[in-house]
């Protein structure tokens, strides 16, 4: 079993010089790094992406400067750094695809028909709400979801607070969206007006200033983890897309459920496109909006 120091295994190679490039992953292998994944995060590679993840993992190796899979699949299990390990894992089987404003019928719902009637539902009592962009990825969309209510709601209920948080089981997506800082690909679909208002350009570079920065907040979670899970209570609002496709249905049951817990009543999820609660939750009301729709916690 090899034995790594926890402290170089973001940052050099151990075995500088060393890559293996033809390394197969077996059947066997495949099935253990498969269920292991699947038992620690709900993601579950299906037969046909044996390959997508022999690739993904021989990357990381090749870093690592071992011999095959079953020397990496040992060193996850026992080698007392897997703890730390197991976050470059994340990194190396989750994809992330995302930009500002990617998905503006949501967006569009949010200012004209959730916010108001949240507002309208919490009387004067309270005035703020939170909402939680669940695998926010590099943070994109948490950043959008600050800037439409700073530019579109705030002048229309002076008096509303609101608090984003942020979460992703990637480390090193979830050290970018701290740092706000975004290339041209990211902002590609951005508006020019809000370019000018709402960041901070340096060469190629944007960043997202400071008066959309204090809304936001981001750290690491898995959505698979009911300790963690239980930990995030009290939102109004739930942005979940592009997660519940790589889960099976078990683990979207799971999923779901928490987060219909994390929600406080007439509060809203949304998940992307492609995806749908049907045979998985029965406990929201869907809610059409143009183009797009809601799933309604009564």
């Amino acid at each position: 079993m090899t034995q790594l120091p926890n402290t170089v295994l973001s940052q050099v190679s151990p075995f500088p010089g060393k890559g293996l490039n033809n390394l197969v992953l077996s059947n066997s292998a495949f099935e253990n790094f498969r269920k292991y994944i699947y038992d620690s995060c709900g993601i579950y590679f299906q037969d046909n992406k044996k390959y997508l993840l022999e690739s993904r993992l021989m990357k990381r190796i090749n870093f690592l400067g071992m011999n095959s899979y079953d020397e990496y699949f040992d060193f996850l299990r026992f080698n007392s750094g897997n703890k730390e390990e197991i976050k470059y894992l994340y990194e190396a089987i989750t994809i992330n695809e995302t930009f500002f404003f990617r998905n503006q019928p949501q967006l569009d719902a949010l200012v004209t028909n959730v916010i108001p009637g949240i507002i309208a539902s919490k009387g004067r009592s309270n005035n703020k709400i939170r909402i939680w962009s669940a695998a926010s990825s590099s943070g994109e969309e948490a950043y959008s979801i600050a800037i439409i209510i700073s530019d579109l709601i705030k002048p229309k209920y002076p008096s509303l607070d609101f608090e984003i948080i942020g979460t992703d089981i990637n480390n090193a997506v979830v050290e970018t969206a701290k740092t706000g800082i975004y290339r041209e690909y990211s902002i590609r679909n951005t508006p020019g007006y809000y370019l000018k208002k709402y960041f901070k350009q340096s060469g190629s570079a944007f960043e997202v200033n400071s008066e959309i920065k204090k809304y936001v907040s981001f750290k690491i979670l898995n959505l698979y983890d009911d300790a963690s899970m239980r930990m995030m209570t009290n939102f109004d609002i739930i942005f979940c897309a592009n997660v519940l496709i790589y889960f099976d249905t078990k683990s979207k049951i799971k999923v779901v459920s928490n987060l219909y817990n994390s929600l406080n009543n007439s509060g809203y999820l949304f998940i992307g496109y492609a995806e749908t609660l049907h045979m998985i939750s029965k406990a929201f009301t869907v809610v059409s909006f143009p183009k797009t729709v809601g799933y309604k916690k009564e």
